[in-house]
């Protein structure tokens, strides 16, 4: 199988999209408990929201699924967020805390160093190519990487999730003109909500690009499910009418990023 999907464009701004892929090899899906056969925690239909948002983006994209192996996971096994909880390069449970895999054939070391060789690896292997050949036809590169999840789960935070959820690290992957372009039509746009640097400030692929001194920007938007799927429980469903709505503001965020990009240069 393919580990990833790359489309070529011109853009100064390419759009990753680690978590969208539901491809799991056969020996691991065997593997599998039955919980861990839903794919519950699939970034669902993201690549479909971007897609036509902005004309001659780069799109990387993963086609494997997070249980495999999580693209958006330090490959050294570090937490992005500690004393939290989180799920780990290759998960032992979903993002509820019940188990995936089925009594004794969670992942091993040996699997995890292996998946890493063969989709984690990959898969940054050509998001960095991309970046550079995007930034040495600019002299600069943004990525913008999607997400979605879930708007109530409450392993992992208390309440409702806001809407538009911004990661910057704390400002430090991207120029500040990239997040107040978010802000600004995140925090406007009229029956959602939003926050920057929240309860999800980025993950390893925006923490590790994100490199503004090199010309290369990096930010990261996790968008709540509830915003585009007609349930956030199996089968979830794609909802149209409600994408509709919101890829207007997602297209407004990358235009504005986009037109930044000359400004940006080193």
């Amino acid at each position: 199988m393919a580990v990833f999907d790359v489309r070529q464009g011109n853009s100064p701004v390419i759009l990753g999209f680690p978590h969208t892929g539901t491809d799991v090899p056969a020996a691991i899906w065997d593997r599998l408990n039955d919980n861990g056969k839903i794919l519950a925690d699939t970034d669902w239909h993201i690549h479909t929201l971007y897609d036509g948002l902005l004309d001659d983006v780069t799109t990387v994209r993963a086609t494997f699924h997070r249980y495999v192996i999580d693209a958006n996971r330090d490959p050294e096994g570090v937490s992005l967020y500690p004393g939290q909880n989180t799920t780990g390069l290759v998960p032992e449970t979903d993002f509820d805390g019940k188990s995936i895999w089925k009594d004794g054939e969670a992942p091993t070391e040996k699997d995890i160093a292996e998946r890493l060789r063969a989709f984690h690896a990959p898969y940054h292997a050509a998001l960095a190519a991309e970046i550079e050949r995007v930034k040495a036809i600019h002299g600069v590169a943004i990525l913008y990487d999607c997400h979605s999840i879930r708007s109530h789960i409450p392993f992992l935070f208390e309440g409702k999730l806001p809407d538009f959820n911004i990661g910057t690290d704390l400002g430090k992957t991207c120029d500040a003109s990239i997040e107040k372009a978010a802000i600004t039509v995140a925090s406007s746009a009229e029956g959602y909500d939003s926050i920057v640097n929240g309860r999800f400030k980025g993950g390893w692929t925006t923490r590790h690009y994100g490199q503004p001194e090199t010309g290369v920007h990096a930010i990261q938007m996790e968008l709540a499910q509830s915003t585009h799927l007609q349930t956030e429980a199996p089968p979830f469903a794609y909802d149209p009418a409600r994408a509709e709505r919101l890829r207007v503001h997602l297209k407004d965020i990358l235009v504005r990023i986009a037109e930044i990009a000359p400004g940006l240069k080193r």
